[in-house]
């Protein structure tokens, strides 16, 4: 098994798209130290994966505090003696749009999500840098992130921070041999559930079916074993060259997302006046950046 003998942190992995990282880390041969708030569901994930053979164990913790980053390493040294990987998938939504957000809504999801992120990067890294151990960070991001959301400021806000964290890190730990990357993953979650636009998609996967090809290959859509397979990947041996990288996945479809670019470049002696934009700024851009995600029409044998 190709992580044999390694040791991976999973946050917010009691259910969903986390626990599917921790089992498939542990199909590989990892030990795992599972995160979640609810004793009874970390619990609960702990069992899945003992039973199939694998090791692993439960920090019952809200992610957000350096305490809590602290404790997940000390116990992944503790339990396993060692740290080889971090998944940082902890997450919570608080949706509304701008001017009904409270500062409470805000500061809630950015406390998890991005103040989170950092926390256990930070423990983490540090651990690995001491011990000179080449390891894997792996934090997921979200096409909100890299493209903005209706009703997510705060969510948005915080997933594209990540992104920028990630090719940070790529840059502060690359001597150490330690990578870090984001994944984008497209998954059947509770939240796509209540979206009727992917409903047939989730009636499939609550039957056991296949998800019908226009979700899996046009919209890159599927379930949370789909995107496990790039964890466990990134946490390899494999890709050890791979760093500083976004990388969005779902269903059949694999993306590298690009870095920020300049898609238009204009100059003007001088340089650009008020009079001088107004006269020349569409000439001097072009077509302007589409915000957002853009779906295609639902074929009419899928609609609900």
């Amino acid at each position: 098994m190709s992580l044999e003998g390694k040791v991976a942190i999973v946050t917010g992995s009691g259910r969903g798209l986390g626990l599917a990282y921790a089992q498939e880390l542990a199909r590989q041969g990892a030990s795992v130290v599972i995160n979640d708030v609810d004793a009874a569901t970390a619990d609960a994930a702990v069992k899945t994966i003992t039973d199939a053979g694998g090791s692993a164990v439960a920090v019952v913790a809200p992610v957000g505090p350096t305490e809590t980053a602290e404790q997940l390493v000390q116990t992944a040294v503790d339990t396993f003696g060692r740290l080889d990987i971090l998944v940082t998938n902890a997450g919570v939504l608080r949706d509304t749009v701008l001017w009904k957000m409270s500062d409470d809504d805000f500061d809630t999801v950015i406390n998890v999500h991005l103040r989170g992120t950092f926390t256990c990067v930070r423990a983490a890294a540090a651990y690995m840098r001491a011990n000179e151990i080449a390891g894997r960070i792996i934090c997921i991001g979200s096409p909100t992130g890299q493209r903005g959301n209706f009703g997510q400021t705060n969510y948005a806000a915080a997933k594209a921070g990540i992104v920028g964290m990630v090719r940070t890190w790529a840059l502060e730990l690359k001597k150490a041999g330690i990578t870090t990357n984001a994944v984008i993953p497209v998954a059947a979650t509770a939240m796509t559930a209540t979206v009727p636009y992917f409903a047939a998609a989730v009636e499939a996967e609550e039957k056991g079916e296949a998800m019908p090809a226009f979700f899996r290959h046009d919209l890159g859509f599927g379930t949370s074993d789909d995107v496990a397979g790039l964890i466990a990947f990134l946490a390899s041996d494999a890709a050890a060259s791979v760093s500083g990288q976004a990388i969005g996945i779902g269903g059949d479809r694999l993306q590298l997302w690009s870095h920020p670019e300049a898609v238009a470049t204009a100059y003007r002696e001088g340089g650009w006046t008020y009079d001088a934009l107004v006269e020349g700024f569409s000439e001097a851009v072009g077509d302007l950046q589409t915000v957002g995600e853009k779906f295609p029409p639902l074929p009419e044998d899928l609609q609900r």
